[in-house]
């Protein structure tokens, strides 16, 4: 008797610990330690770079089941600053973001594909300009471990390529014709809860 109650008391101890091993972090918004960045070809003679200054997220990693690993984003698309006035307002108006008709964009992950011990492809819906698709996004740990104010984090870059003509944006304007393929950079350092 004893020896069946020692086992489902390890059966238990063990079922629990292998459920604990999913992170819950928040984005550190607040620090400044998370960034989406992109960059979109000016007139097809250089680039234009821009990044996204409010936005907030949280993401679940799982060390031993990485197909569970999983991201909320959720982003304010009228703070794009590309670091000119006016293309600022070209840019969140309806020809492009439309920011007062869909002033939010968000990214929800659908799964996790593991290709290597640091790196993944991360998988999801993208709802921009009122429009769903899925994406994909290559991913890479940076790192992970304590702070020195005595949380844990965790960071990743991401990299994934959009297409204007998805999201129903007219090319041309103060971009040019040839803006169509824009490169988007993810930074982001989380904060465990």
């Amino acid at each position: 008797m004893k020896i069946k109650l020692l086992g489902a008391a390890l059966l238990l101890a063990f079922g629990l610990s292998s459920t604990a091993m999913a992170e819950d972090y928040n984005f550190d918004i607040k620090g400044q330690h998370a960034f989406i960045q992109f960059k979109i070809k000016h007139l097809g003679y250089s680039w234009l770079l821009g990044d996204f200054r409010t936005f907030d997220g949280k993401f679940t990693y799982d060390a031993e089941h990485p197909e569970k690993n999983s991201v909320n984003v959720s982003i304010d698309v009228a703070s794009l600053d590309t670091n000119h006035a006016e293309r600022n307002k070209h840019l969140r108006s309806a020809d492009f973001f439309d920011v007062e008709k869909f002033p939010t964009a968000t990214f929800t992950s659908t799964s996790y594909e593991s290709t290597g011990a640091d790196t993944g492809i991360l998988h999801g819906t993208l709802n921009l300009r009122g429009v769903n698709k899925d994406i994909a996004i290559e991913v890479k740990q940076i790192g992970t471990g304590p702070d020195p104010w005595g949380g844990y984090r965790r960071g990743f870059e991401g990299h994934t390529t959009l297409h204007l003509s998805d999201y129903n944006m007219k090319k041309g304007g103060m971009l040019g014709p040839l803006a169509e393929n824009v490169e988007i950079f993810l930074s982001i350092e989380g904060v465990k809860q």
